[in-house]
């Protein structure tokens, strides 16, 4: 397994091995000692599984506030998406900015997110699964999101407003410039 830092270096990208044969592969898809070496130390305490039947579905952009808050990290188990971690900590030098990257079954690869940002996904295809771990409990009372769509973010969807599959409560979430200091 390698960890490999994006534009953004406390986002990550596992790359898990596979080791194959006549039969199909074999990977470790999680490993504390690794990532704990790549300063990945987070405690992961729940597994959470969403299915979309639609191309296009966009879940996000979700966080949780302190003392609540999570990171993630998170794979797809069938299809493909296009994943995202939007920078919320103030202060921070890559505030306001986004790393988006493509994650399928396929290939395997996750996505390590870390508390203090949004995270979100769009489905490339149907029938997608994802799956991620979360290090803090889901709290209804500090649950946020951020709207996906929002210009000042500039993510580059694959799909556009009137395309995209949306949740009611994404669908009006607030925008950046009026989130606030959330982290």
């Amino acid at each position: 397994m390698r960890v490999v830092e994006t534009r953004i270096p406390a986002v990550k990208r596992v790359v898990p091995n596979r080791f194959g044969d006549d039969r199909g592969w074999f990977s470790e898809t999680f490993r504390a000692d690794v990532l704990a070496g790549a300063g990945i130390a987070d405690a992961f305490v729940q597994d959470n599984q969403s299915f979309s039947a639609q191309s296009g579905t966009v879940r996000g952009l979700h966080f949780q506030l302190a003392p609540a808050g999570q990171a993630k990290l998170v794979r797809v188990l069938s299809g493909s998406i296009l994943d995202v971690a939007v920078d919320l900590r103030r202060g921070s030098e890559t505030y306001g900015q986004h790393v988006a990257v493509r994650l399928d079954a396929a290939e395997g690869e996750q996505l390590y997110v870390p508390v203090g940002f949004g995270h979100g996904f769009c489905t490339l295809e149907p029938d997608t699964m994802v799956a991620y771990k979360v290090s803090a409990y889901y709290s209804r009372e500090h649950d946020r999101n951020l709207a996906w769509n929002d210009p000042d973010l500039a993510i580059d969807w694959p799909v556009g407003e009137d395309e995209a599959v949306l949740s009611d409560k994404d669908r009006v979430a607030p925008s950046f410039a009026d989130l606030g200091a959330v982290f």
